[in-house]
């Protein structure tokens, strides 16, 4: 019974070895990016700090900068991605249906989404919260003060969900005033025909910005729910799904290991064993997800560590000057945190 057993199992090793892809020969979606020269990545159709496209059409934010990384580590160039802006309702169709090669979006990671939509989220880019932003002549100071308010938010988020929880637990009526996209419940807002709007704080303070007079409006100060946004791909190609979750985490690794941008040439020359495995001066760790070895020293040079995208693009040095909070690390009281490259 052993030897039958033992002759199994080098069998089953045999049909293994012959059907399983060699080691950094890369997936499906990686070949198909290569063969096409850029990455098609699905982004919002607007909002700054996260993807934003200025008068000449030029894309910035965290979730744009996460896409120029994956081109930067695919390529060694941050040029070599196409931004195809998406609304809310239509941003999961068109990933299932291979019109981008990723969705990073301001999308929050859910149970429903990750189980039932057939979708692989790769990693948190941003911990984020819902809040409602009203009036300041409505002499509302909080959240709890909102009963019998009429609420606009968009289609095909999760934010309807979370304002019924929210004032559905406090015995708060209220009514839904719903849009397809953001730009037209905002303006809804303004217009006075809603009292107050809802969605993920760090997008109200982006949205305040473009109000005719942002001084007149209040972001409330409670958070209603957990709104962890991330990159999505399709299920189904595990070698695509690596490349972008360790594209996300070899930014946030040097950020921790102190390696930016600015001193990325220096720190090729680390004896730290950690810094030389991200940086590919030791190991094969790139030629494992079918890069080259310097896949993250192209990242870091060319785009920056996690903090140097939080702070250009919603932190300090942004307009939006949104502090670092539940996004710092978490050796600094934060909830970033990398598994080791090793």
């Amino acid at each position: 019974m052993t030897r039958h057993w033992n002759s199994l199992a080098f069998a089953g090793f045999a049909v293994l070895s012959l059907t399983s892809p060699a080691i950094g020969a890369g997936g499906p979606t990686l070949q198909q990016v290569k063969a096409k020269g850029f990455v098609q990545c699905g982004v919002s159709d607007g909002l700054q700090g996260f993807s934003n496209p200025d008068d000449a059409g030029n894309w910035s934010g965290i979730d744009v900068d996460v896409c120029r990384a994956l081109a930067a580590a695919i390529f060694g160039d941050t040029n070599a991605v196409r931004f195809t802006p998406m609304t809310a309702k239509e941003r999961f169709t068109g990933l299932q249906h291979g019109e981008v090669d990723l969705l990073s979006r301001n999308t929050t990671i859910t149970m429903q989404r990750d189980v039932a939509l057939n979708l692989e989220f790769t990693g948190v880019t941003y911990y984020d919260g819902q809040g409602f932003i009203v009036k300041k002549e409505s002499g509302v100071t909080s959240a709890n003060d909102l009963g019998g308010a009429t609420v606009c938010t968009q289609t095909g988020t999760t934010t309807e969900l979370n304002v019924a929880d929210f004032f559905r637990v406090r015995g708060l009526e209220y009514k839904i005033v719903a849009f397809d996209k953001e730009a037209q419940a905002v303006e809804a807002y303004e217009q006075g025909r809603c009292d107050t709007y809802t969605t993920d704080q760090s997008g109200l303070f982006a949205i305040r910005l473009k109000l005719a007079n942002p001084d007149a409006h209040l972001i409330l100060p409670e958070i209603i729910s957990k709104e962890p946004l991330g990159p999505a791909v399709r299920q189904g190609d595990d070698n695509w799904e690596d490349i972008v979750r360790w594209t996300l985490y070899a930014m946030v690794n040097a950020e921790e290991l102190g390696v930016s941008s600015s001193n990325i040439d220096e720190m090729l020359k680390s004896e730290n064993p950690e810094i030389r495995r991200l940086l590919g001066v030791e190991g094969s760790f790139g030629e494992s997800l079918g890069l080259s070895n310097d896949w993250a020293v192209n990242i870091i040079r060319r785009v920056g560590n996690y903090g140097e995208i939080f702070d250009r693009n919603v932190g300090a040095g942004s307009p939006l000057k949104i502090e670092r909070g539940y996004n710092k690390l978490w050796k600094e009281g934060g909830l970033q945190y990398a598994p080791p490259i090793r």
